[in-house]
This record gives structure tokens, sequence and C-alpha cells, in this order.
């Protein structure tokens, strides 16, 4: 075996992980969300930025604010998942630039001082982050649900503070009775990689 990692962790995170559709009432605690951070904060990004922000939609009141801007078939799972969060990219991360890369503070101004270079790097790596983020609830024994299918001005007015970019919503929890739709196909090693 080629990889390091144990064949059941490898499970986990990858093999046996769906996208799931359902989940049981058990709740998401604020501690596994910590913990869950507390580990993929240390995923890879260019010039160690970190544009994600997360928001966690925890009361019956915000539920359904965010229900109402979410696609048809997207709002029984987000209505009923035990936690929900919304991923969006901090088009002003470059600020935090000079303390998350210190031994190159002028980085802030010398890439990021535009708005549309700020805007690309935003979107890029805070999407890195989110797949760190979706991996990480896998490593808590959780689920997530991934979702792109709402209204992103309206979740953006309604719920973002500040200059903040949605990128998905993702549903949070244990998984439910018929969670999993079947695996879909994957592009087979000869069909994604090139050697040169």
């Amino acid at each position: 075996m080629s990889l390091v990692l144990d064949p059941a962790a490898q499970d986990l995170l990858f093999r046996e992980a769906r996208t799931a559709n359902t989940f049981t009432d058990e709740p998401v605690t604020d501690e596994q969300v910590q913990a869950i951070y507390d580990l993929v904060k240390y995923g890879p990004t260019a010039f160690n930025q970190s544009p994600l922000r997360v928001t966690l939609v925890r009361s019956p009141e915000a539920r359904e604010r965010l229900v109402q801007h979410m696609a048809e078939g997207n709002r029984p799972k987000t209505a009923t998942a035990p936690l929900v969060a919304i991923l969006s990219a901090d088009n002003e991360f470059h600020e935090e630039l000079p303390q998350l890369f210190p031994h190159f503070p002028q980085a802030k101004d010398a890439f990021f001082s535009e708005r549309p270079a700020r805007e690309q790097a935003a979107a890029l790596n805070a999407a890195l982050q989110a797949a760190y983020f979706i991996v990480g609830v896998r490593a808590a024994g959780l689920a997530a649900g991934p979702m792109t299918g709402f209204d992103f001005a309206g979740v953006q007015k309604e719920f973002l503070d500040g200059d903040h970019t949605p990128l998905m919503v993702v549903n949070i929890g244990k998984p439910g009775e018929d969670a999993w739709f079947p695996r879909s196909p994957r592009l087979a090693y000869d069909d994604v990689i090139t050697t040169v």
C-alpha cells in the first residue's frame, strides 16, 4: 500500500464518505466545530491567507430565514439538519497577511492592493479551505452535505457581515436513514494524470 493513512481512515475521509441528504437529530456541538476548525486551519493556502469565514446557523429563526433562500430541493434537508454552516470568502483577507505571513508582510500591498486580485485569491483559497472543512467534518465522524443551490445574493444580504462572498451552504450531522445516493462514477487515473 502506497498510502500511510490507515485504510479505515481512508474510508472515513474519502471512499465511504458521501454528500449526506438526511441526518439524525443528534446535535452537533460547538466543541465539535471547534475541533474541526482546529484541525483544518492547517491546510495549505497561498501566502497562508485565510479568507474562509464560517457562519453557523443555529437558531430556529435564522434557520427559517436561510431555508427561504435555498433551492426547492435543498429546503427539507437544510430545515432538518442538526447544524447548517454558511461558508464564505472574506474579500478583505489581505488585512490579516502581516500577521499570517510575517516573513513577508509586504505581500498585503504587493499582491493584493487591487480588488480583482483580492477577489480571485479569496475565492480560490476559501474554496480550498472549504474542502478542508468538509474533510474535517468527516474526520469528526460526521457527515457533510455541501450545496450551492441557493440564492447567493439573498444569503449574502441576510447573513453575511462585511465584504464576504458566499461559497456554499453545508448541512452537518450524523447521517440519517437513506442519507446517501449511490456512489457516482469517478474518472480513472489515466483520464486525469499526465506525465511530461
